[in-house]
């Protein structure tokens, strides 16, 4: 059985949809903002669908999945008791969460006690704890969020939470060395509802997702679903420079090149005479080069990216992926204009007219 944190959209279209796909186990989630969603899930009978929508190998993707994976919500504002009873469930074998970045945050407002606990961090530990006093074994923690080395990164934020409400030596020790904090990184565009679609007035919970998706985590033994998307390996830092240096990449060298030129979207890019060339350009002779013989395949990836910015029924916004644009340079470009001229011995012409 798994425990979720988090009933938005990504969840949904990832996780859940791909315990679905395979039958893997049952999900009970926990709503933590609100309880609308968590209500809408009930009432549907944990049953929904996802539109995969998007361009992918050459022709235009527009498919249907019902997901069935979800048994339960609850809210945890109201119904904290009955998420720790799920929390001494012989059953639970699997904790995974999307609080986004804020959530990898202690609250000093949270005590011993708190019903329930204000930030995620002490919501876990609460649950973890009420499995530990029953002698169960430890769970495996997959947090989805975006953050790099995200299961170690909660690991300590859980156990500097148990040191504060001053945790039994034991305990502290079973949470760090019998649950399993598992590193991995998520990656698929989740836009929400689909503008329009058949089952928007039958499914108030219907979603659109991009058909790329990819779930790389460290270690096989960690969360065994066999999914097209997922990735075991033993260190996926290779995925997250991937990611980073190619997808993110490429989106702040449009917002360099683009919005100064007036276009609005990412897709807009592809189809401009000037720019869609420039991309590809810049993508296989500067970025692509730099990473080949450090991350598997980039070509490959490459080659998927584009398809993914082509995505008809995508409106991904230059406005938007500006947003601490002086930041996002730092890590996605700057690195790679100096690996360039480091390996080649050159500047990088395109890059080099991007960043100076």
């Amino acid at each position: 059985m798994i425990l979720q944190f988090g009933a938005g959209n990504f969840l949904r279209a990832f996780v859940d949809l791909f315990v679905s796909q395979t039958g893997f186990d049952e999900i009970v989630v926990v709503q933590s903002t609100g309880i609308e969603r968590a209500e809408a899930i009930n009432r549907a009978g944990g049953k929904y669908h996802v539109a995969i929508q998007g361009y992918s190998e050459g022709r235009v993707i527009d498919e249907v999945e019902e997901v069935s994976s979800i048994s339960s919500a609850l809210h945890a504002d109201t119904q904290w008791d009955e998420v720790l009873a799920v929390a001494r469930r012989p059953d639970l074998r699997w904790i995974v969460s999307n609080t986004t970045e804020a959530g990898f945050a202690l609250d000093p407002a949270d005590h011993v006690g708190s019903v329930p606990p204000a930030s995620y961090p002490a919501k876990l530990l609460a649950v973890l704890l009420a499995r530990h006093e029953v002698g169960l074994p430890g769970p495996t923690i997959l947090p989805c969020e975006l953050i790099e080395q995200n299961g170690t990164k909660l690991r300590e934020l859980v156990l500097e939470q148990a040191i504060r409400w001053n945790a039994a030596p034991v305990a502290q020790e079973w949470l760090r060395d019998a649950c399993v904090w598992v590193n991995n990184l998520v990656d698929r565009i989740v836009p929400g509802p689909p503008k329009n679609h058949p089952l928007l007035s039958s499914d108030p919970l219907l979603l659109s997702a991009e058909p790329f998706a990819l779930w790389a985590i460290e270690t096989a033994e960690a969360f065994p679903l066999r999914h097209p998307a997922v990735i075991s390996a033993g260190d996926i830092e290779p995925y997250y420079l991937r990611k980073v240096r190619i997808l993110n990449g490429l989106h702040t060298a449009l917002v360099c090149r683009a919005l100064p030129m007036g276009i609005g979207t990412v897709g807009e890019c592809l189809d401009h005479p000037e720019l869609g060339t420039w991309l590809e350009d810049l993508l296989y002779y500067e970025i692509v080069p730099v990473l080949e013989g450090r991350v598997e395949n980039p070509a490959a990836f490459a080659k998927a990216t584009l398809d993914r910015f082509r995505n008809p029924f995508l409106e991904h916004k230059l406005s938007s992926i500006a947003l601490n644009h002086e930041a996002k340079l730092r890590v996605r470009l700057i690195p790679t204009y100096e690996e360039y001229r480091s390996k080649f011995g050159r500047k990088p012409p395109l890059l080099s007219a991007l960043i100076g």
